[in-house]
């Protein structure tokens, strides 16, 4: 049997599953009170502690 390739559709479906996939994972995280813990390298830490930061400078 040869290899199929996928239609464009199906490709497209593939990768959009897989975006929103990660999303949930990034949106769960980010919950107070979450079973688990946002990762320390992970942009999201990095980015909230940079916006601290400006924040308590602004003031």
């Amino acid at each position: 049997m040869g290899v199929t390739r996928l239609k464009r559709k199906d490709r497209r479906n593939k990768t959009v599953s897989r975006v929103e996939v990660q999303f949930l994972k990034l949106g769960r995280n980010i919950e107070l009170g979450s079973k688990s813990q946002m990762p320390k390298k992970s942009q999201i830490t990095k980015n909230n502690e940079i916006l601290n930061a400006v924040a308590t400078e602004a003031k």
